[in-house]
C-alpha cells in the first residue's frame, strides 16, 4: 500500500462528497454504512489517517489536516464521518500503542483492519499468567458492524482486588480482540446517527494475551511521533470537534437552500428579517466555533511539529473547544430545524442532521464533568493534575 499524503486525502474526501451524500439515506435505512461507502472509505485511505507511518505506511495525519478531512466528511454525511473517525482512532492507537507481535498480526492484511468498539472501561479484566481474562458488556460500538477487531475498555483486578496504579487510581486498560469472540445485540434504536450501527455487544470470560492490551490513558507510543502523546481521548477530542463543525456547515447550507427556493411557514424566508437575524447569528456561531478549534489545534500542531510534549493546558483547551463546538452547533442545528419549517419536519438532510447532532451531543467527551475539569484548570486550581482517560487525575 502506497503512502497517502494529507493533501491527497483531503482531496479524496472532497471528491467523494457526492457519493457520500447520495448514500446517506440508504445508510440510515440499513442502520450501517452501505457497501459502496465502506469501500470508498477503504480506497480513500481514511481508515489509515491516524496509523503511524511505520505501520503499513499510515498517514499519521496531524491535527489541522485531520480537522479539514473529518469536517469535509461530516458535511457530506454525519454517520459516514462518525464511523470513519471512530474507527480510524481505534486503528491508529492500536498501531501506536500495542506490542510488535500484536501489531504484526492485526495489520497483516492488504488493507487496514477495521477496529471499532467502546473504550469506556465497562469490562472486567482479571490478571492471569500471560495476560488477562476479559469479560463484560459494552454499548455504543460505533462502526462495529464493519469491524474485524473490537476495541474494549476494562478495569483490572488482581488477586480478587482492584489493581492500582502508582497514583492510587484503579488501572484501566484497552483490549483489541477479534470480532468473533463477542455476542452482538440488535438494539440501535436511536434518534440520530442511526447509520453508525453502534449496537451493544458482550463477551464471557475469555483469555486475552498481554500483547493485545495497553493502559487506557497511555501517552507514550511504541511507534509514531508526538501525535500519539495526545492519548486516546485527546485524539478522540480532535475527531469529535472536526465532526461537529462539519455538521454545522452542512445544516446551514441546507437551510439557506430552503430560503432561496421554498416558502416558510409564514411566507418566504427570503423576505423574513427575523430569519436574516437568526441566520447571521447561526453563521457567526458556526464560524467562531471553527476558529477556536483551529486556534487551539494549530498551537498543538506546532508543539507536535517541534517534537515537544503537549502540555496539560493545551489538552484542556482542546476539550474546552470541543465542548463549546458541540453545544454551539447544537444551537445552530435547532435554529436550522425551526427555520426549515415543513421541509425540516420531513425526511431529508435538515431533519437528519438535526437528529444526528442531538445524538452526538450525548457523547461523554462533551459532557458537563469534562467542562467542569476544564474550568478547574483554567482557573489555576488543577496543580499536580493531568488529563486521564476522561477527566483530570493526579499526576503519577
Amino acid at each position: 500500500m502506497s503512502e497517502i499524503s494529507t493533501p491527497s486525502m483531503l482531496e479524496r474526501a472532497r471528491k467523494l462528497d457526492p457519493l457520500f451524500r447520495k448514500h446517506a439515506a440508504a445508510n440510515e435505512k440499513k442502520g450501517a454504512l452501505v457497501d459502496e461507502v465502506i469501500e470508498a472509505i477503504h480506497e480513500g485511505g481514511f481508515f489509515g489517517m491516524w496509523v503511524p507511518k511505520s505501520v503499513k505506511n499510515g498517514a499519521e495525519m496531524g491535527p489541522v489536516e485531520s480537522i479539514e478531512v473529518i469536517e469535509t466528511l461530516a458535511a457530506a454525511d454525519a454517520s459516514t464521518a462518525w464511523v470513519t473517525f471512530a474507527a480510524a482512532l481505534s486503528i491508529g492507537v492500536a498501531g501506536a500503542y500495542l506490542e510488535d507481535s500484536a501489531v504484526k498480526q492485526i495489520f497483516k492484511g492488504d488493507r487496514y483492519p477495521v477496529i471499532a468498539g467502546q473504550g469506556i472501561p465497562n469490562g472486567k479484566a482479571v490478571a492471569v499468567k500471560g495476560g488477562y481474562e476479559l469479560s463484560g458488556a459494552w454499548s455504543y460500538g460505533s462502526g462495529i458492524k464493519h469491524a474485524d477487531y473490537i476495541h474494549n475498555g476494562a478495569m483490572v483486578f488482581e488477586g480478587g482486588s482492584p489493581r492500582l496504579e502508582r497514583n492510587g487510581e484503579q488501572e484501566g486498560r484497552i483490549f483489541v480482540v477479534p470480532r468473533e469472540k463477542f455476542t452482538y445485540g440488535d438494539n440501535w434504536d436511536v434518534i440520530g446517527l442511526r447509520a453508525t450501527g453502534s449496537i451493544d455487544y458482550s463477551m464471557p470470560p475469555t483469555f486475552i494475551a498481554e500483547e493485545f492490551t495497553h493502559i487506557n490513558h497511555i501517552t507514550e507510543p511504541k511507534r509514531g511521533g508526538a501525535l500519539y502523546t495526545l492519548g486516546i481521548i485527546g485524539m478522540a477530542t480532535l475527531g469529535h470537534a472536526a465532526f461537529t463543525i462539519g455538521v454545522g456547515r452542512r445544516i446551514l447550507d441546507e437551510v439557506a437552500l430552503v430560503a432561496q427556493t421554498k416558502a416558510g411557514p409564514t411566507g418566504t424566508l427570503r423576505e423574513s428579517e427575523h430569519f436574516f437575524l437568526g441566520f447571521a447569528n447561526a453563521e457567526a456561531k458556526c464560524r467562531s466555533a471553527r476558529a477556536l478549534l483551529f486556534e487551539v489545534w494549530g498551537d498543538i500542531q506546532k508543539t507536535i511539529d517541534r517534537g515537544d510534549r503537549i502540555a496539560t493546558r493545551q489538552l484542556t483547551l482542546a476539550r474546552l473547544a470541543l465542548n463549546h463546538a458541540t453545544w454551539t452547533i447544537a444551537e445552530v442545528c435547532a435554529f436550522a430545524y425551526r427555520a426549515g419549517g415543513g421541509t425540516a419536519l420531513r425526511q431529508g438532510p435538515i431533519q437528519r442532521y438535526y437528529r444526528d447532532m442531538n445524538a452526538a451531543q450525548q457523547h461523554v467527551t462533551s459532557s458537563i464533568p469534562i467542562l467542569r475539569d476544564c474550568g478547574r484548570d483554567l482557573a489555576g486550581l488543577a496543580k499536580g493534575k493531568v488529563w486521564g482517560f476522561i477527566g483530570l487525575m493526579d499526576a503519577e
